[in-house]
């Protein structure tokens, strides 16, 4: 029998994965590309929700649910393979689904029948409902990924223990889905436990009372899907909210981490094809010296580079995927190194794409410029490119010890 690795080993894909990478590729260019000039020019709290719909329909939100929760069982795997597909066409909106997948890891990698039994059969409703994740703070984000770290947090969500419930208080900023999320995973840190030592991570209803959603945050790029604040005031969560017992928190947010790396890495590999396929289009078009653009040593010599560096980004994020599913705990070196490289591709191909249509590559009507301003926001979110130099340092050192 043929396996996942095999196929990717001879540079393809399992003919499942193939017909589910163009389903969401053919979604791209109908639904998704004729909406991407107005959702990206739109006000910052503009939400395209029959973008959404039209995504939940065909089982977007669905991806990596298994399927005796009504789940496509794609794995982290085929949703990697659809989020670039999506960023190839506008990462905002390849980012509405992978947010919902972050908000939902917690619950899948839990093991607890309750909370999965409660959260995951949400996505089979005939309406969207999306998810977020809920762990940046004013003074903390990336010290929440770092363990020893943990000690050194300031100002994190508190969780404090009242008879069968917590008690949050505190705030998130910068959350991804917040302002449209019907749930979230929160992760706060138990009441005498400094810093962050003792981070739980809990399963929150959005609705529930004392959660209040700040204003949508204006940013430069990835317009398409909301970032917002979430406000936690006195609200209480009951103990079978809580993921993977109390001060586990870190522990489930580095495995979820290490899954959602691998997605990141194919959004950041799709924001380099999308732009590198907007240049290619033009170098074959464009006459110069009497002979298309890509014909001048110079141009062929940007394309070829930037098609190798974007094949080697898949490759790299397919591997680390593949590995997410199918290793127990999901390994760290292979996804932060799958997105370490592809982050640093997506900015470097955007600007060698703009670089070659010259003026109109810095003009809107051609679409490049959208993707230079987006190739930077994956160096931000789920690690930036020193927190994932330190998770690779830490698997190769890691390696090393075990040999003595």
């Amino acid at each position: 029998m043929t396996t996942a690795i095999d196929h990717l080993a001879f540079g393809s894909l399992t003919p499942e994965l193939a017909a589910l990478r163009q389903q969401v590729r053919d979604f791209a260019d109908e639904v998704v590309r004729p909406r991407v000039a107005r959702n990206d020019q739109a006000p910052a709290d503009d939400f395209d929700w029959e973008l959404v719909r039209r995504g939940h329909e065909m089982g977007l939100f669905r991806l990596v649910i298994p399927k005796e929760y009504g789940g496509l069982g794609h794995g982290v795997l085929g949703v990697a393979v659809a989020l670039e597909e999506l960023s190839a066409v506008c990462a905002g909106t390849a980012l509405i689904f992978g947010a919902t997948l972050l908000g939902q890891a917690p619950v899948l990698l839990s093991g607890d029948p309750r909370l999965q039994s409660r959260y995951l059969p949400l996505f089979n409703a005939a309406d969207p409902v999306l998810a977020c994740n809920a762990v940046t703070e004013d003074l903390a984000g990336c010290d929440l990924l770092i363990p020893e770290n943990a000690v050194h947090a300031a100002d994190v969500l508190s969780a404090r223990k009242v008879g069968d419930g917590y008690v949050l208080n505190g705030r998130k900023r910068f959350i991804t889905n917040g302002k449209v999320a019907h749930f979230a995973s929160v992760y706060g840190n138990l009441v005498g436990s400094p810093g962050a030592t003792g981070l739980t991570c809990f399963m929150v209803p959005l609705d529930t009372e004392g959660v209040t959603r700040g204003p949508v945050a204006d940013k430069m790029g990835y317009r398409a899907c909301l970032g917002t604040e979430l406000v936690f005031t006195d609200v209480l969560v009951p103990a079978d909210q809580v993921v993977g017992g109390e001060g586990n928190g870190m522990v489930v947010n580095i495995q979820q981490m290490n899954m959602a790396r691998a997605t990141v890495a194919a959004i950041s590999t799709g924001i380099a094809r999308g732009a590198f396929e907007r240049a290619k289009e033009f170098a074959g078009e464009r006459v110069q010296g009497g002979v298309p653009l890509y014909r001048h040593q110079f141009s062929a010599r940007k394309l070829a580079e930037m098609s190798a560096k974007i094949d080697a980004a898949r490759m790299l994020y397919l591997r680390a995927a593949h590995l997410a599913d199918t290793e127990l705990p999901a390994p760290a070196y292979e996804p932060a190194a799958a997105k370490l490289f592809a982050d640093r591709i997506a900015i470097e191909v955007a600007e060698e794409a703009m670089s070659l249509m010259g003026a109109r590559g810095y003009l809107r009507e051609y679409g490049i410029e959208k993707f230079v301003r987006e190739s930077f926001g994956a160096r931000i979110y789920e690690g930036t490119p020193e927190v994932l130099a330190l998770a690779v340092t830490e698997a190769l050192y890691a390696e090393e010890d075990d040999d003595f």
